[in-house]
Parts: structure tokens; C-alpha cells; sequence
């Protein structure tokens, strides 16, 4: 970053392109000035991948949300250090900024370091990248959710499947360990300890993860009411909030922030009447769907056909329904029918195999989080290229955005 043009430009960069690559990006932008091996951004806001890596992958994959966790309390928001932590299961100097929106930003420096070089200007670009995370979480694009959604399937998969091989290894061991055919007490008992303790480990584990990617309903909603509140502080009209039942389904967190992204969309566009009089904004679920329920009473002029294209990017993403009706002289209805699991895609992979060799490259190099010009420098062709190949891709896995086709790709393979 040798001056401030270049430094925005390159900043600009960063900001510009796919939410789970943003850590390339920032790695790439930081690496001149903040020599590094390793980086990490961690946000619990994004619950498909609240760890966004680059860098040395083989320690990366052993980085644990509990190890980042320790990191970010050892810091008030705001604040920057170098300090030793242990980070992928070793003890290393690390450089950390903590963010006021509780954001994490981690590097591992190239070389030892006693101090963190020009903290308040890694703090104040870090900020700048924390507030762009937050506003595509928050808006909750068909792109983010379609990777998120993505990104919690194969960690669910995973986590399911070594939760399962374990616990059945740990409750054989106890079974064996707790046999009073065997000798040695005082080796039994250290033995029969160690493995509970990894029982309740993995246990624990297992539902951190839970807790991290799903929201109880009622808790979604509140921040949304807290949000609506803020956003319609001055509009005189009364509004009623409907909370959904406390009991039943927590709600996976992709569709928690999509439920609030098209909540704040449909409010937006019924509080532009200005013969509003009520509105009345309702959430209900079960353990199949959540019904997002937004009423008004007003002139019942609403544009349905702009508000439903507004809501139907993210509603195919999730396999969700859209209903806008507007009756002239009563009022207006919003409805999203979100269903809270994946839509079953059986033809997702025979999609795939109508795709050509060369079409299925320029996937898998989608699916990574690259960019035309970096997909054309790969495969040794034009930009021009690379962009004929994408819009065939979209059209063959009738997807239409980018984050959709990577979604398909990493849902269908194993």
C-alpha cells in the first residue's frame, strides 16, 4: 500500500466480491505491510462459516472456534495487540484486532514480532471490512445465503458423521473400562475419567456448533423488532409485533437472517404509504416452516411487482414462497413461506453432468470464491472466455447468480 490511492483502490478490491473468499482478499491486500503466513476473520454473525481463513491451510484446519474465542475476550472491542495464544493447537505470537462490532481479526506473523506495526491503521481497515461483513449478513443476498447454506449442510454432514464415530468409540471404552473383570483400580478409574471427559467434550462440542449456526425463533424476531423500532422511530403509525411461540424448532441462521432481511424489506415498502394507519408484523413456525406475516392498513396502492422481485432473490434460494397482495381502500399483505430445511434436489446432480469438461473447471474454480480474471488466468484464457462459460453454467444449473451455481456444486458433491 504505497500510497493512500492505491491503499483505497485495494481496499475497494477487498470489498468487492463473494463473502466467503473476503479472507483472501484481505490477506492479499494486508500481506506488504503485515507480513503474514496465516489469517483469520471470525464473526459469529455469519453462521454458515464464522471461521473466514487464508493462508497456510494446513494449520488453518486445526484453528477451533473455542481457541479464536479466547482470543477475542482477551480484547476489549476496539483494541489491538501482539501476544502469544495458543492458535491450531500451538502456542504463536499472534496479531489480533478486535473490532467494535465484536468482529475478530487474526494474523499469524510471517516472522516474531514484539509489537503489532501501525495497529490503529490495521483497526481502522479492519473496521471498514467488519462493517461490509455485517451489511451483506444483514441483507442477507441470495449470494450469502445460498453459500452459507452450503457451508452449515457440509460441517452438519461432517460434524454428524465424527460425532457418531466417536461417541460410539467413547461409550465402548467406558463400557469396557467400567468391567469389574479388570485389574489395576487406579488405571481403570484415570482411564474411565479421561474418556468421560472426551465424551463431554465432544458432546459439548456438538452443541456449540448447534448454537452457533441456529437461532431460537423468539430471539430472532426481537432483534427484529429492536431493528424495526430503530428504522420506524419517527413514523406515527402504530406497529404490532407478533412474536412466534416459544416452543418448537430453532431456526437454522440462514433463514433467521433471511426472515429478518425480508421482514425489513417488506416494512420498508409498506411504510412508504403515506396514508398508513397500522402495521402488523408476525412471525409463525413449526418444525417444517417458518411463515413471515406482514399486514398493514393504507390506501392498498403497494407496486407488488417490484416488491416481489425485491423478495424473490433470496426466496429461491431457500426454496421459499412469495405472496404480495394489495386490496385499494384496505390494505396490503406480505408473505414469506420459508421452508426450514434445504429443498430436497434430486436433479442437482444430473444438472452437473450436463455440463462439459470445460464448464465444470470454471465451476469448481467458481466454487472457490474466484473471480473471472483469476479463473481466466488459471485456465489460460480470456476474461471474455471465462464469462461465456459462467452465463452457460447459470443457464445449465438454471441458477442465476454465481453463489447459487457454487452452492449446487459443493451440495452435490461428497
Amino acid at each position: 500500500m504505497p500510497d493512500s490511492v492505491t491503499a483505497l483502490t485495494g481496499l475497494r478490491e477487498v470489498l468487492d466480491g463473494p463473502l466467503h473468499d473476503i479472507a483472501r482478499r484481505l490477506s492479499h491486500f494486508t500481506a506488504s505491510r503485515w507480513s503474514h503466513t496465516a489469517l483469520v476473520v471470525f464473526t459469529r454473525e455469519c453462521t454458515g462459516r464464522p471461521r473466514k481463513t487464508a493462508g497456510d491451510v494446513e494449520m488453518l484446519n486445526r484453528v477451533t472456534i473455542s481457541e479464536l474465542e479466547h482470543v477475542k475476550q482477551s480484547l476489549e472491542p476496539g483494541n489491538t495487540t501482539c501476544a502469544t495464544f495458543t492458535l491450531a493447537g500451538e502456542r504463536r505470537r499472534l496479531w489480533a484486532v478486535r473490532d467494535q462490532s465484536d468482529m475478530l481479526l487474526v494474523l499469524v506473523p510471517r516472522s516474531p514480532s514484539r509489537s503489532l506495526p501501525e495497529a490503529d491503521l490495521l483497526a481502522a481497515l479492519f473496521g471498514i471490512v467488519a462493517t461490509s461483513i455485517r451489511q451483506q449478513v444483514a441483507q442477507a443476498s441470495p449470494d450469502y445465503l445460498a453459500e452459507s447454506r452450503a457451508a452449515a449442510l457440509e460441517r452438519e454432514r461432517t460434524i454428524t458423521e465424527l460425532a457418531t464415530a466417536h461417541e460410539s468409540t467413547l461409550v465402548g471404552l467406558l463400557t469396557t473400562l467400567r468391567s469389574s473383570d479388570l485389574d489395576d483400580t487406579r488405571a481403570r478409574t484415570a482411564a474411565r475419567d479421561a474418556a468421560s471427559a472426551a465424551l463431554v467434550t465432544l458432546r459439548t462440542a456438538q452443541q456449540s456448533d448447534q448454537a452457533l449456526s441456529s437461532e431460537a425463533a423468539p430471539t430472532a424476531f426481537a432483534a427484529l423488532a429492536g431493528e424495526v423500532r430503530q428504522m420506524l422511530r419517527h413514523h406515527a403509525a402504530p406497529i404490532e409485533f407478533a412474536a412466534p411461540a416459544a416452543t418448537g424448532r430453532t431456526l437454522p441462521g440462514d433463514i433467521a437472517h433471511a426472515a429478518r432481511a425480508m421482514t425489513h424489506t417488506a416494512v420498508l415498502a409498506l411504510t412508504a404509504d403515506p396514508d398508513l394507519t397500522r402495521l402488523r408484523i408476525a412471525w409463525t413456525h413449526d418444525e417444517t416452516t417458518l411463515l413471515v406475516d406482514v399486514r398493514d392498513q393504507s390506501s392498498g396502492e403497494l407496486d407488488t411487482t417490484a416488491l416481489r422481485g425485491q423478495l424473490q432473490g433470496r426466496a429461491r434460494t431457500l426454496g421459499a414462497t412469495v405472496g404480495v397482495d394489495a386490496t385499494p381502500g384496505w390494505g396490503n399483505r406480505v408473505t414469506v413461506d420459508v421452508p426450514l430445511d434445504p429443498p430436497a434436489d434430486a436433479g442437482g446432480a444430473t444438472r452437473l453432468t450436463d455440463l462439459n469438461r470445460r464448464e465444470r473447471e470454471v465451476l469448481d474454480l467458481l466454487a472457490q470464491g474466484k473471480r473471472n480474471k483469476a479463473i481466466a488466468a488459471d485456465l489460460g484464457v480470456t476474461e471474455s472466455t471465462v464469462k461465456f462459460h459462467v452465463t452457460r453454467v447459470l443457464q445449465k444449473l438454471d441458477v442465476s447468480t454465481r453463489g447459487e451455481a457454487a452452492a449446487l456444486a459443493l451440495t452435490t458433491t461428497t
